[in-house]
């Protein structure tokens, strides 16, 4: 493979996230020989800390310090990755709220190609990327054959590619603040409104039962919960069941709700859309059930159950119990 392959890296409060991880298993899968470089924004002593910790990681780092960057606004980051990117690069970026702000706009600009919300890859070969990417909120699985000849900005699904153990790569960082020039924008950003705590703060739990769709009616929401009680556990949900007003805000587990960093994560009934496995970091270990064979979260998951839950869960506790 010609071009370069890069990694933009999020990170808060000087702690990389886990997607950091993920996106350097990805490249060695789609570049097994080549050298990524991790793409790392922001200002002082936590800029410095998630650069560093990057060295352990990717063999080359490049940092980019500025106070507008201070808050990832992806009109800046797309202008400054224009900047700075070598013609024909390949850069992937988690697949999540801020990577679909950046990465399509971006690969217009880099007359590249976009390959969005990638679960599997296999290696570049004659300058083709064979992907397994979701459609339709995860419903379809489409295996993609797209030429990187030109460069490709590729989304890849936080927690599909599983970090690998390995050594101190020893990475270079080298100071790319003053080639980015001018980094004004016309949006700035404001504040941050965190999520609302309830009575539960699922944020600080180890095991999670969470349910989706599947579990139907708000009535059946019992049986998740006696499962929890088994377990130790306490009861999450995806979007659709806050939307219904079966449970507070402040259980919901996603982009648009609570990040979560369990040890065990019960996936019931969800299907597993970006949205959701986006607000799940950590690693943990998840266990998914579901009565669709097909469901995009078996791709993630470590034990993969297909029934359904309204008959699993009840089981499940009993035996426990």
């Amino acid at each position: 493979m010609a071009a370069q392959i890069f990694a933009y890296i999020p990170h808060k409060q000087g702690t990389p996230d886990d997607a950091a991880l993920e996106l350097a298993t990805a490249a060695k899968q789609m570049a097994p020989d080549a050298a990524a470089t991790a793409v790392v924004t922001g200002t002082g002593a936590d800029l410095d800390a998630v650069c560093s910790a990057m060295a352990k990681v990717y063999p080359a780092v490049w940092k980019i310090d500025n106070e507008a960057l201070s808050y990832p606004n992806a009109e800046i980051i797309r202008s400054v990755l224009l900047r700075l990117l070598p013609e024909k690069a390949l850069l992937l970026v988690p697949h999540d709220t801020f990577g679909m702000d950046l990465s399509p706009g971006l690969s217009i600009k880099m007359k590249a190609a976009f390959i969005p919300d990638v679960v599997e890859t296999a290696p570049i070969e004659n300058d083709e990327l064979k992907a397994v990417r979701q459609e339709y909120g995860g419903a379809v699985s489409t295996h993609v054959v797209c030429s990187v000849a030109g460069g490709a900005v590729v989304n890849v699904r936080p927690g599909a590619f599983q970090p690998r153990e390995s050594a101190d790569a020893g990475g270079q960082v080298t100071d790319k603040s003053d080639d980015v020039g001018d980094v004004s924008a016309k949006r700035r950003y404001l504040e941050t409104v965190a999520a609302e705590v309830g009575d539960v703060d699922i944020t600080k739990e180890d095991v999670l039962v969470s349910i989706g769709r599947g579990i139907e009616d708000e009535d059946n929401i019992e049986i998740a919960e006696d499962l929890a009680k088994a377990m130790g556990a306490v009861v999450s949900c995806s979007r659709p069941i806050v939307d219904a007003k079966w449970l507070e805000k402040s259980r919901q587990v996603g982009t648009s709700g609570q990040t979560v960093k369990p040890k065990v994560y019960l996936a019931c009934g969800i299907s597993g859309s970006f949205q959701h496995l986006g607000g799940l970091k950590g690693n943990p270990f998840i266990v998914a059930i579901n009565k669709n064979p097909k469901a995009p979260v078996f791709q993630v998951a470590d034990v993969g159950i297909v029934a359904d839950i309204l008959d699993f869960l009840p089981e499940l506790t009993e035996a426990l119990e």
